[in-house]
């Protein structure tokens, strides 16, 4: 037994464990072990930590996109409000424009109309006071006509205007 191959391995394997033991290589791998968890442990802690920042920096984000859409939807209600007030407005004054023009034109149609009317009488009444005092001269002579022809165109005259 002294003599195989497999004890001398033994024997060599046994004593290879005890220079690792005398050197403490066991214990140094466990130290190189929990160094290597513990720097990943704190790498862990420190992803958790950015992404519990991260998280909270989208949330904010988020936050803001919302309170910046609610004002651009604000911001455009109120531009439509008043657009339609300025078309209103707009409208509105036209109208009164329009309803302006429309008196002057309807006022100065009335007085043309006034004014033909005086002017047709006028040249009526001239007319006709032409025409009676010729048919007047023509059939009375003398003083009687004369008053006569003088009275008649008062009263046509008056009548008339």
């Amino acid at each position: 037994m002294l003599m195989s191959a497999e004890f001398w391995v033994f024997v060599a394997f046994l004593i290879f464990i005890g220079i690792l033991v005398y050197f403490r290589v066991p214990q140094a791998l466990l130290g190189f072990l929990d160094e290597r968890s513990r720097r990943i442990r704190a790498e862990l802690d420190e992803a958790r930590r950015l992404k519990d920042e991260a998280q909270k920096l989208l949330a904010d984000y988020q936050r803001r996109r919302r309170e910046a859409e609610g004002e651009a939807e604000a911001i455009v209600a109120g531009a439509r409000a008043e657009a339609g007030r300025l078309a209103e407005d707009a409208k509105q004054k036209m109208e009164e424009f329009v309803a302006r023009r429309t008196k002057l034109a309807e006022t100065k149609i009335a007085q043309a109309e006034a004014q033909a009317i005086a002017d047709v009488r006028a040249a009526a009444a001239e007319a006709a006071v032409g025409a009676a005092e010729r048919i007047l001269r023509d059939a009375a002579k003398g003083a009687v006509a004369e008053d006569l022809i003088v009275q008649g165109v008062r009263e046509v005259r008056s009548k008339l205007n």
